[in-house]
């Protein structure tokens, strides 16, 4: 990678980390992206509102077209002194990686504008992963465009330095937050007999949701992780009349979380009917199973070997979950990963910053997975 370009991007990428914003809220961060590869290169932008593409245009027709993905948006995680370019956004900051992972692919940008290439490239960087809101709107690109191919890599903590991560088939789980309300009218703690308490229904549905995660018959990992449990104020001369049960169900296939969901919405909506309960259910962020192409994922290990860096093999794939899987519905192609060392600070920790090492790294593993695509 030309040293000029690293430079640049490194500073991209501090600037990035002192504008931390949350997802849907990007906008200065979306701007200053785009500003730089406005200033710097001669790729037509194309800025789609909350998000935006650039595009190399090679002149090769015959050559399929390949799209590189990054993710820009923040977590709500306050970031105290130390850093010289720390967040200027209080409470907000980039403590899962996505300014290291934006301004990677704007060095790849750089990187084709100057040297070429022998097929068209769009360069899309996405807003909200966060919240699995941003990969939908974005992966209709996809199609649009005919992109054949498409890749993007995430950094990750507990590996060695600059070591590649990638597997065949499922590589990050799907996910979805399913909140279970249950309401009643209000009652005198003296007469709870007067209403109906939901306390006892909640208590029942957290047991069930891990009972019903433990059951026999999944395909691979199901999870039912209880994130809030509120029932009630605390308000002694009133029983509680409100309850919500909030759960993050996971599982490596959809099938599986869609299973482990009818389950739990099942046994809640009887557990209304049986105690005089009226119940409601909620969504939120929903992601899809992200699943590596075969044959995409083996180019990845064939560029990773090319370019002299270590393959460290997945045995299974990572619980967290990554709204790239949107587009690798619509074409082939591989989420990978990037070490930023063994006992380097775990992602979404007050600890972690992106490692500007592993920067050059990005940018000459997507070049040379244009070179043999």
């Amino acid at each position: 990678m030309q040293r000029e370009h690293l430079e640049e991007i490194t500073a991209l990428r501090h600037r990035l980390h002192e504008r931390a914003e949350l997802a849907m809220e990007e906008r200065q961060t979306r701007e200053t992206l785009i500003r730089f590869l406005k200033e710097r290169t001669a790729l037509e932008v194309e800025d789609r509102g909350r998000w935006f593409y650039a595009h190399y245009r090679s002149g090769n027709r015959a050559a399929p077209a390949l799209a590189f993905r990054s993710d820009f948006d923040a977590l709500a995680i306050d970031e105290g002194p130390g850093l010289p370019y720390r967040s200027r956004n209080a409470g907000v900051s980039h403590r899962c990686g996505h300014d290291g992972h934006s301004a990677a692919l704007a060095g790849l940008a750089l990187e084709a504008d100057k040297l070429g290439a022998g097929r068209d490239l769009y360069f899309i960087f996405q807003h909200a992963e966060e919240i699995g809101g941003g990969g939908e709107e974005c992966a209709g690109l996809i199609t649009e465009k005919g992109i054949a191919q498409v890749y993007a890599f995430h950094n990750m903590s507990g590996y060695p330095l600059g070591s590649v991560m990638v597997c065949d088939g499922v590589t990050q789980c799907a996910s979805k937050g399913l909140t279970v309300r249950f309401l009643e009218t209000p009652a005198h703690a003296s007469q709870p007999e007067d209403g109906r308490n939901p306390a006892g229904a909640a208590a029942r549905l957290v047991l069930k949701s891990q009972e019903a995660a433990a059951a026999d018959g999944f395909s691979g990992m199901v999870m039912a992780t209880v994130v809030q449990v509120a029932v009630g104020n605390k308000n002694f001369g009133i029983a509680a009349h409100r309850g919500e049960v909030s759960m993050t169900l996971r599982a490596d296939y959809e099938r599986d979380l869609e299973r482990l969901e009818e389950t739990i919405r099942r046994y809640a909506g009887r557990l209304a009917e049986n105690e005089g309960l009226s119940v409601s259910f909620g969504e939120s962020d929903v992601f899809p199973e992200t699943v590596n192409d075969p044959a995409c994922a083996r180019l990845v290990r064939e560029a990773a070997q090319a370019c002299g860096y270590p393959v460290v093999a997945m045995k299974k794939p990572f619980r967290a979950s990554e709204d790239f899987g949107h587009y690798l519905k619509r074409c082939p192609g591989a989420m990978f990963y990037l070490g930023n060392g063994e006992s380097y600070a775990q992602l979404h920790t007050s600890g972690y910053d992106f490692n500007d090492r592993i920067l050059e790294r990005a940018v000459e593993l997507f070049k040379k997975i244009i070179e043999l695509a």
